[in-house]
């Protein structure tokens, strides 16, 4: 009977553990295999009393010197049966752990995914972050590069001045084609001076009166002459294409300069430019420069047909001779190969005509230049 109370026992613990199981499965997996156990050691406890009721008996058989059987019959069930639980339990037992433990071992591999996955999304976002930034740097280093190279560059202009930011310093810097003003070996004006004397051609001068336009270019006032006038000097032949002046003389003969000059720019055939400087002093009026202030334009760059004509011989001194040597022009762009004819003579301004014009212009020239070892000619 003890044998079948215990397996009994064993049966509730089986049914209680199926009963329990969806509570179970919400529990840690420890506790369920702690409360099988309990269930298998009060199954042992429920097995012992067979044993218990008998030896009280035989103790008191004993004690009264009987030698008679047990009181208990024979077990029905093999008494190995209530010494151990049966193995069934014991699997059984094992069987609801595992099923009581199973929930938490998917609920933990889930919630592990799950994390990987976030990890490689924020993995994901940071890493995207980190190329942005990357990229935005890059960008900005592109663009301050850039700025930098154009803050270095030098400045391109068509603007230049006698002084200041535009001024002669700057000319061959502002504007990449007046490199030569910078950078040239025969830039003018110079100092002439330890001129080679020989025997020079003698200029030839064929001009006569002739219509004009004028215009107050804003470095100067400029005079353009109709066609028809020529220079002959040697084999070359010049066309006089126009005249201006500059206040003071850029030219200076063994140092010394005179108050204004009038450079008179001539062009052959090939594009090759002469220039002939005649020095002004102040004297007697010129009746060409008189014509020229008559009709100056009241507007900077406006250009100016008088309709009358003007003789540009009345500005040519009598005495013919001249120094000469290669040079450039004394204005942006700075062309150089020019062929510069100085004459030695002056020619005279009346004072009120030299005034009206350092109203203008009170200083429009050049500075000397180096002559770099430049061969210098002097008419006999």
């Amino acid at each position: 009977m003890r044998n079948l109370i215990a397996l009994f026992a064993c049966s509730l613990v089986m049914l209680g553990a199926s009963a329990n199981e969806p509570t179970h499965a919400a529990k840690p997996a420890p506790e369920a295999a702690k409360k099988t156990s309990d269930a298998a050691k009060l199954a042992a406890e429920l097995s012992r009393p067979a044993k218990a009721i008998e030896k009280p008996a035989a103790e008191k058989d004993e004690k009264a010197g009987k030698a008679a059987a047990p009181l208990i019959a024979k077990p029905l069930i093999d008494k190995s049966l209530a010494e151990k639980p049966p193995k069934a339990s014991a699997a059984t037992a094992d069987k609801v752990a595992a099923a009581v433990s199973a929930p938490d071992d998917e609920d933990q591999v889930d919630l592990s995914v799950r994390i990987a996955e976030r990890l490689a999304e924020m993995r994901a976002k940071q890493a995207a972050r980190v190329a942005a930034a990357a990229k935005a740097r890059k960008a900005n280093e592109a663009k301050r590069k850039k700025e930098a190279a154009i803050a270095a560059a030098p400045k391109i202009s068509t603007q230049w001045d006698y002084d200041g930011e535009f001024g002669p310093e700057n000319w061959g810097k502002i504007n990449p084609a007046w490199a030569a003003c910078g950078k040239g070996n025969r830039q003018s004006p110079i100092d002439i001076r330890d001129g080679m004397k020989v025997n020079l051609d003698e200029i030839d001068f064929d001009y006569r009166p002739s219509s004009f336009t004028e215009i107050d270019n804003g470095h100067t006032v400029q005079v353009n002459v109709g066609r028809g006038n020529f220079i002959n000097v040697g084999p070359e032949r010049y066309e006089l294409v126009q005249f201006h002046f500059h206040r003071p003389s850029e030219e200076r003969i063994n140092g010394k300069g005179t108050e204004m000059v009038i450079h008179l720019v001539h062009r052959d055939g090939k594009g090759r430019l002469a220039v002939v400087a005649v020095l002004l002093e102040r004297g007697k009026g010129n009746d060409a420069i008189q014509t020229v202030w008559n009709n100056i334009p009241l507007e900077k760059g406006q250009l100016g047909s008088p309709g009358i004509d003007l003789d540009p011989f009345e500005m040519l001194p009598n005495r013919r001779e001249y120094y000469t040597y290669l040079g450039s022009m004394t204005t942006p762009p700075c062309t150089e190969n020019v062929l510069w004819l100085v004459m030695k003579q002056p020619m005279t301004a009346s004072p009120a005509q030299m005034a009206l014009f350092s109203r203008l212009y009170p200083l429009n020239a050049r500075p000397l230049q180096e002559n770099q070892g430049r061969m210098i000619k002097e008419s006999n």
